[in-house]
């Protein structure tokens, strides 16, 4: 869907590619743990290269940057969110990298509304950095698109909840007719499980949230928080519009270092789930799928009440899913119905969900055929 799958570098580009992020970074030398993991899984998973960083030498932003004129600005603009990944993991970041990225970002002529996010970590200006987020031109959008496709009116942001609006919410409870197997019935089932509040009504999350929920069914992830750092990088690398990074800054920031307190109108920080082992293959795998989608997708704008009927399986055939890989599996990627899927603390819900409405529970099981 981008040139780098169109004209895919070959081992010696990514060996040089690699040079750079490293360098913008700090070098080799300064790499954390993590970072030590997770650069080589990411650029073996989108390129298929494997890349070795003790063979990585020191590159300048000048000279990397010459090396790159090659490539157009979305491929050069990818290159600087990698190195941004990288550097987002850190905290405290330092300023030396904060700046360092500015630099190779000025020498590639991109830019990208996270490197003020990560200056602003670097200075400590936590605060600044989350009203950032929140201005963020993708994350803080409400044009009328996004508003048609959440089916509901007045929202005082993005993030805003709706609690109160019958025709929303019986939008939502109709999908509890549809047939075992379409989408939307998968969604219904996905909220049940788990005691989620379907939006409209009171204790719900707020609408472009539950946007998402849809893709942990469509894309096959579970509910942990190690799953929703899969989703929002699936989520992320599925849209053309390189904006939509900030959706992988938002959450690496509320749930490796906890730089955000808050965010997405429902999650509170909870920091060191990137760290949790496997993590680095199970996130460059999310953001391969998101980049082997066929097209652009932007997952938060979409109207998912049109996809509701038709089967799962012909919706994931038709933006052209890519299974997980093998590794990815291995290393716990889990789907909303396979072991590991869940919390306990969903599991719980849904037992009350049930017991207040005076409904009889269903108790969660795996459920091989649903992912």
């Amino acid at each position: 869907m981008d040139e780098v799958l169109l004209t895919p570098p070959d081992a010696a580009e990514v060996r040089f590619v690699a040079r750079g992020v490293v360098s913008a970074v700090g070098g080799v030398e300064g790499l954390t743990p993590l970072q030590q993991l997770l650069i080589p899984a990411l650029f073996l998973s989108m390129t298929g290269h494997p890349v070795e960083l003790a063979e990585v030498s020191p590159i300048g932003a000048a000279e990397f940057a010459a090396g790159m004129a090659r490539r157009n600005a979305i491929f050069r603009e990818r290159v600087l969110q990698t190195a941004l990944l990288a550097a987002l993991v850190v905290r405290p970041l330092p300023e030396e990298v904060a700046d360092r990225l500015r630099e190779f970002a000025d020498a590639l002529g991109v830019d990208d509304e996270m490197i003020t996010v990560a200056q602003l970590y670097a200075e400590g200006a936590v605060d600044l950095a989350a009203v950032d987020f929140s201005r963020n031109g993708y994350l803080g959008n409400v044009d009328a698109l996004r508003m048609g496709a959440l089916h509901t009116e007045g929202l005082d942001s993005s993030w805003s909840a709706v609690t109160d609006d019958p025709a929303l919410a019986g939008r939502w409870a109709e999908l509890w007719d549809l047939p075992v197997g379409t989408l939307g019935r998968g969604v219904a089932d996905f909220y049940r499980d788990r005691g989620f509040v379907t939006p409209g009504l009171p204790g719900s999350a707020p609408p472009l949230l539950a946007q998402h929920d849809w893709v942990h069914v469509l894309a096959g992830y579970g509910t942990t928080l190690e799953n929703e750092i899969e989703v929002f990088a699936f989520m992320a690398r599925a849209n053309d519009d390189p904006r939509a990074f900030s959706l992988l800054a938002m959450v690496i920031s509320l749930f490796e270092t906890g730089y955000l307190r808050a965010g997405a109108g429902l999650f509170e920080a909870d920091e060191g789930h990137l760290r949790t082992r496997g993590m680095a293959q199970r996130l460059g795998d999310a953001m391969r799928r998101g980049a082997l989608t066929r097209g652009s997708h932007d997952f938060l704008d979409l109207d998912w009440f049109a996809l509701a009927d038709r089967p799962i399986t012909v919706v994931r055939n038709e933006i052209g899913l890519v299974p997980k890989a093998d590794a990815a599996v291995a290393a716990g990627s889990a789907g909303p119905w396979q072991p590991g899927g869940i919390t306990p603390y969903q599991l719980n819900s849904s037992k009350s969900a049930a017991e207040s409405a005076g409904r009889p529970y269903i108790p969660w099981q795996p459920d091989p055929t649903r992912d």
